[in-house]
């Protein structure tokens, strides 16, 4: 689509501005759409190695332990993130988005219970198994965000919803789970951060089109839908 757009010479010469100006609801929502994905892939990937290792009762794994699991889970991904990219092409990228924010939302409280049981095998496994609910959020989820913008404008509106989340949701995500941590004292208050975002991306997922059965390649699609027309 956009080799269409540079031979016909129809790219923007201001495309920062011009989404901005024209597409500041999908900026926005497409930041917010990630909050139950990027916010606990840092939990289940950073933050657990310190959590694990810091040799409080129950919590006297070594790093190999942690990183081990982590690598499988990883690996478990690795299969997973297509799958689900698949499955959103027939099923709907929306329906699959949803589930997999909604699992996160009550994965967060099993997880901890898993990690806080002292018995290794079972925190293994949440190590091995926690990549899962991210995995059906980010299989479609570029596909959800490219499509929110037109094609002249997509990279950077994109973009600029994609890496506002890297901020408001990834970086202080090791941060406030430590201070959760140390205020409550309880994995558990990182679980309601987690159902927090996954509640966020749901309302967030609801008000975002679903254009994965519109004509995306007619710009004009976008302005009748923003106006209604």
């Amino acid at each position: 689509m956009f080799t269409k757009v540079v031979k016909s010479k129809d790219t923007s010469t201001a495309p920062l501005l011009q989404v901005l100006r024209r597409f500041p609801k999908e900026i926005t929502l497409s930041a917010l759409l990630r909050m139950s994905e990027q916010m606990p892939f840092y939990v289940v990937t950073a933050f657990v190695l310190s959590y694990m290792t810091s040799g409080e009762p129950g919590h006297n794994f070594s790093y190999n332990f942690v990183l081990i699991g982590t690598l499988i889970a990883a690996a478990i991904e690795l299969v997973l993130v297509p799958l689900f990219g698949h499955l959103s092409d027939t099923i709907g990228r929306k329906k699959i988005y949803a589930w997999g924010a909604a699992i996160m939302g009550v994965w967060g409280f099993i997880y901890f219970a898993l990690l806080d049981s002292g018995i290794s095998w079972l925190a293994f496994a949440a190590l091995c198994l926690g990549l899962i609910p991210h995995a059906m959020q980010y299989g479609p989820q570029a596909s959800i965000i490219a499509e929110s913008f037109p094609t002249n404008l997509r990279y950077t509106g994109a973009g600029l919803g994609y890496q506002l989340s890297s901020i408001i949701a990834g970086g202080p995500t090791a941060l406030i789970a430590t201070w959760l941590i140390h205020q409550f004292g309880t994995g558990y208050a990182v679980s309601v951060y987690i159902l927090i975002s996954a509640v966020i991306t749901l309302i967030a997922l609801k008000l975002l089109a679903d254009r994965s059965r519109s004509d995306i390649t007619d710009d004009e699609t976008y302005d009748r839908e923003a106006t209604g027309r």
